[in-house]
């Protein structure tokens, strides 16, 4: 056992391993420690102050369990430094092999320069690894859907193909299952695809809106943006209404 993986045991809650696994399905069991949210951003915290053994900690890739992937996200979150952030993070990435690390990992230090990601983004939405396209299609939600958004943005979301040749990553262990499919994609891109849309149509809704009117995205993806804008508190009542007409059969 290495040291970081004795600190993670140290903070260990086998009732919410129980918890973790259930959310996240494709991965399996065995590889859940249980360690709460709250606990892995504090002992990141630790960790990158005192630089005890993260570095080799951070090279050591893939790791087995789901709370070491946790970490890694979270203790590049830490990084001050814009390049060194984004060296760490293009490390990473292919490594990332569920949604929720997917999604939890959000350097602060992108906040200052968003500008800057832009040719990055650009490479992550035209990678084949699942959570790598997701990651991108998040920091586009996260930075460019207000002041910085763009048309072009969008058209390079709806765009992602369903025919590429998509992986989740090359080491599964026993008990780790397939990525579900939806709209031809994995599902974890769809979804995401709908929650950028979503989002969109919250804060950019004149311009999202064709999207939906002239049929620009898969069905699944398209009923399912539908679905979570309806369920959206940020959209008027008179547009939600307006979005339910648009809904596509499914067969």
């Amino acid at each position: 056992m290495t040291p970081i993986q004795e600190l993670l045991f140290e903070l260990q809650d086998i009732k919410y391993a129980d918890f973790q696994s259930n959310l996240t399905p494709t991965i399996s069991r065995e590889r859940f420690i249980g360690v709460r949210t709250p606990r892995l951003r504090a002992l990141a915290k630790k960790l990158a102050a005192v630089r005890n053994d993260i570095e080799e900690f951070l090279k050591d890739l893939p790791h087995f369990y789901f709370e070491e992937n946790q970490l890694h996200a979270f203790l590049i979150a830490e990084e001050k430094d814009f390049s060194g952030c984004l060296a760490k993070l293009e490390l990473f990435l292919p490594y990332i092999d569920n949604w929720a690390t997917c999604d939890q990992l959000s350097p602060g230090i992108f906040k200052k320069e968003p500008e800057k990601l832009l040719p990055y983004i650009d490479r992550w939405l035209d990678s084949s690894h699942i959570y790598t396209v997701r990651f991108g299609i998040g920091m586009l939600m996260r930075y460019f859907l207000d002041d910085r958004f763009e048309l072009k943005y969008a058209e390079q979301v709806a765009a992602i193909p369903a025919d590429r040749a998509y992986f989740r990553c090359n080491w599964q262990t026993t008990g780790d299952t397939e990525e579900p499919m939806a709209g031809n994609r994995p599902y974890y891109i769809s979804m995401m695809v709908a929650w950028y849309f979503a989002t969109a149509l919250a804060k950019q809704y004149d311009a999202i809106l064709p999207f939906l009117e002239e049929n620009k995205l898969d069905i699944w993806t398209h009923n399912k943006t539908i679905q979570k804008a309806v369920e959206s508190y940020r959209i008027l009542p008179e547009r939600k209404a307006y979005l339910k007409t648009l809904k596509r059969p499914s067969h």
